[in-house]
This record gives structure tokens, C-alpha cells and sequence, in this order.
């Protein structure tokens, strides 16, 4: 089962008018630079990652320059010290120099390291959530390049936390029947009109779902109107959260966490830049007991780690299209693990990969089964779209990790 070819493909779908904006990204295009993994029995692998339209070419260059030594490889070799491999990719002693562990070719190196997972996953027929929990936990610490995080998580510590956990398995497997619970912030996108999102929210609602996230990071007086109104709509018994897409400078966002706040949301996510530990921090303690969520701009574990010592977020949102891919993921999962901050995803695989990772997060490590988050605009561009019934994504049973598109 060796390595055959690999290519990149540049994939891009225009959104309906204000679908998917937010207060800094005012007209995407949800783009996928796609990597696309053939072994020489047929087999083929699909790892994707999350761009905004321009500039999803620049990744899909990088794929080609990063993914020429995997060429001859043997899947089965390749994953079982997958660790190593993604250390030496990420520092490859050119292309390192572009990021390093950030930016486009770290986003080359998540589109390729997600093709190996699927491709391992369809080789041995099983969905990836199947193929991760059938590993030991040596096997998963494998997978892993746990590089500049010795001081709080080694290849010990990975290994000693996984096996504590095998014990009580059997007490959290009842999700891969009963579904993970999702949110929907596809009802909140910063450009809907107020009747537009109430129109949403009742479907979404109907739908079953009772969490949603609503897009703020315009004016404060604004901000707050639209709050309340969907407040109003969805009623008191229904969670709620705010997230700025890091649109606020450091007293802007503590002005407006305290406002928000009044309307008891969950968590307020991404309130100002997110390379700014330090204004993370003193931002959590100004405007606490609100909580802060962040994570979809953080491109590295060294940097999740540094939010984690931080004591600054209390819901931690990696996402293994902006990480290096699922091996990144899964190390972030575990250092979020040990300071008992719950992993709540960001999806910009559309929650397509992400529900076999929740799966694996909540069985194997004892994360909390929180929330996945929820957005359907490009389903249809998928072979096997993610299935949510009554709110909760349904357990995929079709080999890979759902990451082919049509």
C-alpha cells in the first residue's frame, strides 16, 4: 500500500449573499486547498484545509513542494511513527523558513497530514473515529510530534494519560450511538438581517437544536441590538455565545465582554488578536466570570500551549484544518486534557472530520462531550456529507474521514 501520487486541487463555492461573514471577513469564499493521496491498490486519501478564496492557490503550490518525499511510501509505515514525519515536514529546512509552524505552509502541511489520515482509514475499511480508538496508546503517542512541549506534556505523560482512560471507555460510548450535540452558528452570520436570523433560528430550532452563535465585532450599540433580539427569540433556557472573530482592541473588548454579559452567553469567542496571550489574560480576569473561547487563529500547539498556562480560555476551539492537521489536533486535545480545558472545535472542515475527532476526544481522552459546532453551507459538495439529526451529529460508519468531495 505505497504512496502512488499525490496533487493538490484548488476548490472554491461562492456563498449565498451573507452566509458566512463575520466582522473581519466581509465576503468569503469558503475554499478548500485539497490534497489528493492515491496509494497503488486504488486506494485514494482526501485531506482538506479552510481558506477564504484568494490565496488558496498559494496553498495548494505549497502541497506540491511539501508532499514530494512521501511519494514511495507505505501507508502503514508511514502512520505507525507518523510523529516523526510530521516533524520533519513541518521542518523542512527551506520551506520551515515561511512560517515557521504557521501560514500557508503549515496549512500545506494540515491538507497533507489529513490525506494520510483518510487514506490509513480507508485502507483499513473503517471510519477514522473507528480507526483511532482501535489504537493502543502508544500507538496514538506515535502519531504525535510533542517538539517543544516537554515541559508540560512528553511522550510519558501522552502515554500515561490515554492508558488512565481505557479503564472507563465503556462508561462514554454511548455517544457513538446517541450522537454528539452540535451549535449552529449558521444562524447568526454578522450581515443577516434581524429578520433573516430570527427566520433561521426557527428552523434551526425545529431542527433541534438549543445552542447558537451569533456574530458581533461592529459597534457595540449594534452589537447589543441584535443580542438581545436573538436572546429574545431562542428564550432564556437556550445557550447562547458571542464571538468578535478577534475584531476588538484590548479596552474595546473588555468595554464589550462586560455588555454581552448581560445576556448570559456561554462564552465570548475570539475577543481581540490572537497571537495577544497577554491581553487574553488580563481580559479573562478583568471581565470574568464571562468565559473567552478561542482558537481558530492559534496555528500551533507552542501557542495553545502558551493560552493554556495562561489560564485565559475556558473552552479551547483548535481546528485541524489551520493546525497541522489531525496528528496537531489530537496533541492539542491532550494538552487541553491536562488543564481541563474542554475542546470545542472550530470546523472549517464543516465539521466533516471534526465529528470523527469529537468522537475520539470524548471516548479515549474523558474530554467532556461540550458542543460541535454546526455549519451546513457547503454539504452538498460533500460524498458523504455529515448527518444531524434532532442537533446531534450522527456517528459516520462510511471508511475515511468524510473528507471527499464530489
Amino acid at each position: 500500500m505505497q504512496i502512488k501520487t499525490i496533487f493538490a486541487e484548488d476548490r472554491r463555492f461562492p456563498l449565498e449573499p451573507g452566509a458566512g461573514s463575520d466582522a473581519v471577513h466581509s465576503n468569503p469564499v469558503y475554499s478548500f486547498a485539497v490534497t489528493q493521496l492515491t496509494l497503488d491498490t486504488g486506494v485514494t486519501g482526501t485531506g482538506i484545509v479552510l481558506t477564504m478564496g484568494r490565496g488558496n492557490e498559494l496553498v495548494c503550490n505549497a502541497i506540491g513542494l511539501l508532499s514530494l518525499q512521501l511519494v514511495g511510501r507505505d501507508i502503514e509505515e508511514l502512520m505507525s511513527d507518523f510523529g516523526l514525519t510530521f516533524r520533519l515536514l513541518a521542518d523542512d529546512p527551506q520551506l520551515r523558513w515561511l512560517g515557521p509552524h504557521k501560514g500557508v505552509v503549515h496549512l500545506a502541511l494540515a491538507s497533507i497530514t489529513n490525506a494520510c489520515f483518510d487514506a490509513w482509514a480507508k485502507a483499513r475499511q473503517v471510519p477514522l473515529w473507528k480507526l483511532l480508538l482501535s489504537l493502543s496508546p502508544d500507538e496514538i503517542v506515535a502519531l504525535l510530534d510533542l517538539s517543544y512541549l516537554e515541559d508540560v506534556l512528553d511522550t510519558r505523560r501522552a502515554t500515561e494519560l490515554l492508558t488512565t482512560q481505557m479503564s472507563s471507555r465503556s462508561e462514554r460510548e454511548d455517544v457513538l450511538a446517541a450522537g454528539y450535540p452540535g451549535y449552529d452558528t449558521s444562524v447568526g452570520w454578522y450581515q443577516y438581517s434581524s429578520m433573516q436570523m430570527e427566520d433561521r433560528v426557527r428552523r434551526s430550532v425545529d431542527a433541534g437544536f438549543n445552542a447558537f452563535k451569533l456574530k458581533v465585532g461592529g459597534s457595540l450599540e449594534h452589537d447589543l441590538v441584535r443580542a438581545r433580539g436573538l436572546r429574545k427569540v431562542v428564550g432564556d433556557q437556550a445557550t447562547l455565545m458571542f464571538d468578535a472573530n478577534q475584531q476588538w482592541s484590548y479596552p474595546q473588548a473588555l468595554i464589550a465582554c462586560k455588555e454581552l454579559a448581560t445576556l448570559n452567553p456561554l462564552w465570548i469567542e475570539e475577543p481581540t488578536h490572537p497571537d495577544d496571550v497577554f491581553a487574553h489574560k488580563s481580559l479573562a480576569n478583568a471581565a470574568a466570570p464571562i468565559a473567552l473561547a478561542l482558537g481558530e487563529h492559534v496555528p500551533n500547539r507552542v501557542i495553545f500551549k502558551n493560552f493554556l498556562q495562561a489560564e485565559c480560555a475556558k473552552f479551547l476551539q483548535p481546528d485541524c484544518t489551520r493546525l497541522g492537521g489531525v496528528s496537531e489536533f489530537l496533541t492539542v486535545s491532550l494538552l487541553a486534557r491536562i488543564f481541563g480545558v474542554p475542546v470545542v472545535p472550530h470546523v472549517g472542515d464543516m465539521g466533516q472530520i471534526h465529528q470523527h475527532l469529537v468522537l475520539f476526544n470524548h471516548v479515549a481522552l474523558g474530554h467532556p462531550k461540550t458542543f460541535l459546532e454546526y455549519i451546513p453551507h457547503l454539504s452538498t459538495h460533500f460524498v458523504h456529507p455529515a448527518v444531524v439529526k434532532d442537533g446531534r451529529y450522527q456517528t459516520p460508519q462510511e471508511a475515511g474521514s468524510s473528507s471527499d468531495l464530489v
